[in-house]
């Protein structure tokens, strides 16, 4: 009992260095930046709030474990910025990396079954991790609207862009919250012309 939880404890202590990766996205009030702990609290409100526009049924107790741990590898990764340049494939690498030494650090079966929630997640193949993936990809343009464009300006973002990378997530697993959503950026974006 005593070594389970000193790797349960262990876990707990390294998953504290979620609250220092910041990310690219900025808090609604645009005060400061958002940090990845923090963005993994408000997208799992955010699937809580909204598992009824999932576009299937889903078990939002699994959605919920898959964004509780879908973030935790940039501890050692980093953040990737969805519009930011990224070589893909050594981000896939140190992804893996990241979960293998972080959920490592756990008990073996949790490790397995975190590491498989993970993969899951990453895969984006089941109705929860279609909706998961959809959910992760609200917070940031709502934040970009009420921050006057927030990231979209650092990174030089067009409309287009924002329907490919975004809206097709969202579409997949929250079709109606897109179908809300859309209007809101395509007004955006055409009154700063950047469609």
């Amino acid at each position: 009992m005593t070594a389970r939880l000193e790797r349960q404890i262990a876990f707990l202590r390294e998953a504290d260095k979620l609250k220092t990766v910041l990310r690219a996205s900025r808090l609604h009030d645009d005060s400061r930046f958002e940090n990845s702990a923090e963005h993994s609290w408000h997208i799992m409100l955010y699937a809580f709030v909204l598992a009824e526009h999932a576009h299937a049924q889903v078990a939002i107790d699994r959605v919920l474990k898959m964004l509780l741990l879908h973030d935790l590898v940039e501890i050692d990764a980093g953040d990737n910025p969805i519009h930011g340049v990224v070589d893909h494939a050594a981000m896939e690498r140190e992804e893996a990396a990241a979960a293998q030494r972080l959920f490592g650090l756990l008990p073996e079966d949790q490790a397995a079954e975190y590491r498989a929630l993970w993969e899951e997640f990453e895969a984006a193949t089941t109705p929860e991790a279609v909706f998961a993936k959809a959910v992760d990809r609200v917070s940031t343009p709502l934040s970009n609207l009420d921050t006057g464009g927030g990231s979209w300006q650092a990174y030089d973002v067009t409309f287009a862009q924002l329907e490919t990378r975004v809206g097709v997530p969202i579409s997949r697993g929250a079709p109606g919250v897109w179908t809300w959503l859309k209007p809101r950026l395509s007004a955006f974006f055409g009154a700063n012309g950047r469609l």
